[in-house]
């Protein structure tokens, strides 16, 4: 089957929530719809702007409160899985994320395990007594093992680690940053832990959930989606991340179609085919997409689908970025119109403007009702972010006179 771009885009906007963007009604309800549907939100503990995974939601459930995630995650309907990358999941779903590959791989958290059994019994026995308990519950012990800046690893955290991917211990909650521990046999209904699903359902599961996260994905992924799941061909020790993509297809999971002006096919589930094939007209609807939505995976669909650039700049120095460290495109209606720079300065109560760049040929004035569109998605987010009005930079007199919003 062949669709136009129009029908793409607008697809993409559908089955993402943002048409109209905060609209997913019910608090800590809607928010697991959103996850249920997306299947993972991408977790990031930077939050200049708002938490990735705050931020995701925030763009679909309306009126979110950062506090409705938490809570979810203290009452245990979802859990931290690897899913591409650190990542919330419906805890329903625990049973297909056992396999677990950690941050590192299974290599390096088995090796952890097997050189440091003294560590894993003691923090196993400290935690079994005392309850959730984090890394810094517990002295530092350094090994060989070396962190991500090639410093000693705390052998004590690369053990809560390596428990947390054998499904040993699980995340009980969230301080901030700071990950509290517990026996997964007090986190989670025992009906959950008695379900045992073979590691080929497992690694099917898991490259299904890539394709619901971003609704239009090609065979080959973007910016390693697929990397975590499988090698790309099958070995006699492993099944190969093709062949489980061909399965899918096979099944009918997965339908193949052809998007116009797209290279390659790409590939829709099968229960979203009959929206692909009749979207909606997307709503007159403002909303910003951090930088680890699911949506913004695929750069070369950006491109070649809404004509929109993307990179996320926040490892490059600042000397090569062209926009900024933490920015957040802007979308209305089914197209990317700019970029926004806020900051949120939570001991002033205020959300900094750093700076907004507009898509050449898009004027915001000229735009039928995006003034209001941009004004009602400033007044959500400074809700969202806690804060009681908008201070912008000296150069955006005209946006601030614009779009000046107070609550």
């Amino acid at each position: 089957m062949e669709i136009t771009a129009e029908a793409a885009r607008r697809f993409l906007v559908a089955r993402h929530f943002l048409s109209p963007g905060r609209s997913v009604e019910g608090g800590r309800d809607g928010v697991l719809e959103v996850l249920r549907t997306l299947g993972s939100i991408q977790f990031d503990p930077l939050a200049v702007a708002g938490r990735n995974h705050d931020l995701v939601l925030h763009a679909r459930v309306a009126d979110y409160e950062p506090a409705w995630c938490d809570q979810l995650y203290q009452r245990g309907e979802i859990f931290e899985a690897t899913n591409k990358a650190l990542s919330f999941i419906p805890t329903g779903e625990f049973p297909w994320f056992r396999l677990g590959f950690g941050r590192k791989g299974p290599r390096f958290h088995n090796a952890i395990l097997a050189d440091n059994p003294g560590v894993a019994e003691r923090v196993i026995e400290r935690i079994r007594a005392d309850g959730p308990l984090s890394t810094l519950d517990f002295e530092r012990e350094h090994g060989a093992a070396k962190d991500w800046f090639g410093m000693p690893e705390n052998v004590v955290r690369a053990v809560l680690e390596a428990l947390t991917v054998e499904g040993v211990v699980g995340l009980a909650r969230r301080e901030g940053n700071r990950r509290y521990y517990d026996l997964l046999e007090r986190l989670l209904p025992a009906e959950v832990l008695g379900q045992v699903v073979p590691e080929r359902e497992q690694l099917l599961h898991k490259m299904l959930s890539r394709y619901r996260a971003h609704g239009l994905l090609g065979t080959g992924g973007a910016g390693g989606t697929f990397d975590r799941i499988a090698p790309p061909t099958s070995t006699p020790e492993r099944v190969g991340r093709n062949e489980l993509r061909k399965e899918l297809v096979g099944t009918g999971a997965l339908v193949p179609v052809q998007v116009q002006g797209v290279r390659g096919k790409r590939l829709v589930l099968a229960d979203e085919f009959v929206l692909l094939q009749a979207p909606p007209e997307p709503a007159p609807s403002v909303v910003f997409i951090p930088p680890f939505d699911s949506l913004l995976w695929d750069n070369q669909l950006l491109a070649s689908l809404f004509g929109f650039e993307y990179v996320w700049e926040g490892f490059f120095p600042q000397a090569k970025r062209r926009w900024g460290w933490y920015v957040l495109p802007i979308m209305f209606r089914d197209r990317f119109v700019g970029r926004f720079e806020p900051r949120i300065d939570r001991d002033r109560a205020c959300v900094e403007v750093l700076d907004l760049w507009w898509e050449d040929g898009f004027s915001p004035s000229g735009a039928n009702g995006f003034v209001d569109a941009m004004r009602d998605a400033l007044s959500a987010y400074l809700r969202f972010a806690g804060a009681g009005g908008l201070e912008w930079a000296p150069h955006l007199g005209r946006e601030k006179q614009l779009f000046l919003t107070h609550l």
